[in-house]
């Protein structure tokens, strides 16, 4: 996998599930709970973040899968 996997709206009210440095093309779903359940176990399995957009383009969650930078004591 090539980077971190994005939720974002697709044509016909139906949500795709990208990848970063790819093509663009991915799978779609005709909800968004169903796109991001396939874009956090795809993340899970590359280890990579997921970024979840609303249905305006913006991000409105991230979820880290093992690559998560920050040093948080606690």
């Amino acid at each position: 996998m090539a980077g971190n996997v994005h939720i974002v709206p697709a044509e016909g009210g139906k949500w795709a599930v990208r990848i970063e440095g790819t093509d663009g093309t991915g799978p779609t779903y005709d909800t968004q709970q169903e796109a991001i359940a396939s874009g956090t176990e795809a993340a899970q399995q590359a280890k990579v973040e997921l970024i979840i957009h609303g249905s305006d383009g913006q991000i409105r969650e991230r979820n880290s899968f093992g690559n998560d930078p920050r040093d948080i004591k606690g």
